[in-house]
């Protein structure tokens, strides 16, 4: 090939290969408003996600990404086509996907852990035996000593490296992210891609992220879908193809900057500003 850049819908599979673990075909999503009537959000999505795979999702405010994400979260319902987890139709919340929200959303009158094992309460699961996970899981994120402080004495940082352990202790097979690095700060945010990187290598869960940045999209992930202004569909599906383990030096590579040139041309072609 002449160029890095490759067009999937999916990633190539053999054909022994296991099924997809999210499947979406026709998805549609409109609102019924009291002023404007109906609005469509999303419009005859087709895509799939692989256990495993890290995907992320960019297009303007407004596309429809974050609508997209609570359909797959179960948290909104779809109003036509269908939407698959593990082979099985997704009619609301799933015990096997976890959200991580932009605000990390720590209760301020809980410590980290008990911040952390709260889903675990809401679940009527045994504490005891989730505690050590728990702590695990936060000496995995360099926070096992912060396990009782409050989230006032952690740094955004820190606060939100909380709240993605939140989402793991329930040991899901799918992380929901929606811009979960997107309030903090330049150097921060480069830190936690480092950081989401390695907990996703070693917990190897799969990860569909939501996020404005190009190339926060493209450092971190397997496939890139972009999507097009509202009604959000899809307007391609970038398979990124730059080795791994990654470092943050990919990013000054002819390869990174080409995949960030067609993103960008991609996504100004439909009407956003990255």
């Amino acid at each position: 090939m002449n160029t890095v850049l490759a067009h999937a819908t999916s990633p190539p599979a053999s054909a022994d290969s296991a099924p997809p673990l999210i499947l979406a075909r026709g998805l549609s999503k409109v609102y019924a408003t009291a002023g404007a009537g109906e609005v469509m959000a999303l419009k005859n999505l087709d895509f799939e996600i692989n256990d495993g795979e890290f995907v992320s999702v960019v297009g303007q405010s407004g596309c429809g990404k974050s609508t997209l994400l609570k359909v797959l979260a179960g948290l909104l319902p779809y109003t036509s086509g269908s939407v698959s987890l593990n082979g099985r139709p997704l009619r609301g919340p799933s015990n096997e996907a976890a959200v991580v929200f932009q605000s990390p959303v720590l209760l301020p009158w809980r410590t980290v852990l008990e911040n952390v094992l709260l889903p675990i309460e809401f679940r009527k699961l045994a504490l005891s035996r989730y505690k050590p996970e728990a702590i695990g899981l936060l000496d995995m994120v360099g926070l096992k000593n912060f396990a009782h402080r409050y989230p006032y004495e952690l740094s955004g940082g820190m606060q939100q490296r909380a709240a993605i352990v939140r989402a793991l202790v329930q040991d899901p097979r799918i992380l929901l992210m929606d811009e979960p690095f997107g309030a903090l700060d330049a150097m921060t945010r480069e830190q936690m891609n480092l950081e989401l990187l390695r907990i996703w290598s070693q917990r190897r869960k799969t990860v569909f992220f939501i996020t404005h940045s190009i190339a926060e999209a493209i450092f971190l992930s397997d496939r890139v879908i972009a999507m097009t202004a509202r009604p959000g569909s899809i307007a391609d599906v970038i398979a990124v193809d730059l080795p791994r383990p990654r470092d943050l030096s990919v990013i000054n590579t002819d390869s990174f900057g080409r995949y960030a040139t067609h993103l960008r041309a991609l996504l100004d072609a439909q009407g956003g500003a990255f």
